[in-house]
């Protein structure tokens, strides 16, 4: 028997049939179970590749502190992964995301700073701090958003593991875009294997993915939404040479109405990017019609977002009731 720790368990997550969805369209919609690594996310895998690669170049070592600016989940996947290998973490986050992942993190023994959020353009958005800090204090910054060892942990491991899982018969990978890591590595590898499999991307109101990806414009302002961690606003290094064959806008009440339906008939518990992801693949079913199969990402459960998204007053007031 060989025994490893618990960074030897990032990714080999399920695929997971939504069999509603998939009756209705007479595809087989799947979603690859990302929830089920350690963190919870599928930030785990970039975080995990992250670190991997820094050891690598001697940018870490025991006794390291690692920075990052994160929405959350590259932040808890940091904390676990980074713990378990010898490293302290430091995570700047912006103070609109859910409370539960900032508690989350705390708990988990990362130091947290929460910061107002603003945009990339300005000099205390939350990367911006990250990259001041690590300079300053002589920390290592992650650097999810520009580092190709996030989408290269997705060419490794996720691209594969969906051509494994659907014995090649894959046609369409469907995800949003937060660093561009998940969607840019795996259909890189999908791609280099069949140049057929179509790239779709799913954006939320108020990014800019869905406005690069269809008229080459980052200045599209067509709303907001209220998923976190996907809805880039600026095209970053993991996806500045990507090709993307499809994108489609899901709103907020779609996706959610989308999950609250999962939960109710399929037992499944996830938050709102997963449901961004899910419309992406019901829409590219309803627009190629049946006998596609459709693979998506189910980012993370809804333990996180219950405050908001699984609370009926929330949902309420915001307009939002599924």
């Amino acid at each position: 028997m060989s025994y490893h720790g618990l960074d030897h368990f990032v990714g080999n997550t399920p695929l997971i049939r939504l069999n509603r969805i998939s009756d209705l369209t007479g595809c087989e919609i799947l979603g690859k179970a990302e929830f089920m690594n350690p963190g919870g996310s599928v930030k785990d895998r970039a975080a995990l590749g992250i670190i991997r690669q820094a050891e690598k170049d001697g940018l870490l070592f025991p006794g390291s502190t690692i920075v990052e600016g994160t929405a959350g989940n590259t932040g808890i996947g940091l904390t676990i992964i980074g713990q378990a290998r010898g490293y302290k973490s430091v995570i700047i986050i912006p103070e609109t995301q859910a409370p539960e992942k900032i508690a989350l993190l705390r708990a988990l023994g990362a130091e947290v700073i929460p910061v107002p959020a603003k945009p990339y353009s300005d000099p205390d958005n939350y990367n911006h701090i990250a990259r001041r800090l690590a300079a300053e204090k002589g920390w290592f910054w992650a650097n999810q958003f520009d580092n190709l060892a996030n989408r290269q942990a997705h060419f490794d491991t996720t691209g594969p593991e969906i051509l494994a899982q659907t014995d090649g018969t894959v046609n369409a990978f469907v995800a949003a875009i937060g660093t561009g890591g998940t969607l840019a590595g795996t259909s890189l590898f999908l791609k280099s294997r069949n140049p057929n499999i179509a790239t779709v991307c799913a954006d939320p109101y108020g990014a800019a993915m869905w406005g690069w990806f269809t008229q080459k414009r980052l200045d599209l302002d067509d709303g907001d939404s209220f998923a976190e961690g996907i809805g880039q606003g600026r095209v970053t290094k993991n996806i500045e040479d990507l090709q993307v064959d499809k994108s489609y806008r899901i709103d907020d009440h779609t996706a959610i109405s989308l999950i609250h339906q999962l939960l109710r008939e399929e037992g499944l518990f996830l938050g709102l990017s997963s449901g961004i992801n899910i419309g992406g693949a019901l829409r590219y079913a309803q627009d190629h019609g049946p006998g596609k199969t459709i693979v998506t990402i189910l980012c993370d459960t809804g333990q996180k977002y219950q405050s908001k998204l699984y609370n009926p007053e929330w949902l309420a007031e915001n307009d939002l009731v599924p």
